[in-house]
């Protein structure tokens, strides 16, 4: 639970701000997911388009996390931290190769699941 408040708190402050974005809440679910090889926690945004991709506990790449977000016609990859890069690289290049509208939209729609399935709200 304090994941996801410190996860809402950094993307309000920080995050959205520094883009140009208005902030949101960005703590709806949490599923895990590999990347590069390594297992990040997945949270979707109160806009209901976009997601962040934080590092896993254990995960070399932590403390950092990626911003899929929808910019013009297509999506953006922003990420920030201060994990090993070794693990952030591989991560950072599979997200970005899959960076599309289905792909964002069905990773969204899964932690929009488990919110529900965990009594954490539908994620609306």
């Amino acid at each position: 639970m304090w994941r996801r408040a410190l996860l809402a708190i950094t993307i309000t402050l920080i995050g959205f701000p520094a883009l140009g974005k208005e902030p949101m809440d960005c703590s709806i679910g949490q599923i895990e997911k590999t990347f590069g090889g390594t297992r990040w926690l997945v949270h979707g945004c109160s806009d209901g388009k976009s997601v962040v991709v934080v590092s896993a506990p254990g995960n070399p790449a932590m403390p950092f996390y990626f911003f899929l977000y929808p910019e013009g016609e297509g999506y953006r990859l922003y990420g920030e931290g201060n994990g090993d890069r070794a693990a952030t690289k591989p991560a950072y290049d599979e997200l970005s190769a899959s960076l599309t509208q289905a792909f964002v939209s069905a990773l969204h729609a899964e932690t929009v699941v488990s919110a529900k399935n965990s009594g954490a709200g539908d994620g609306t």
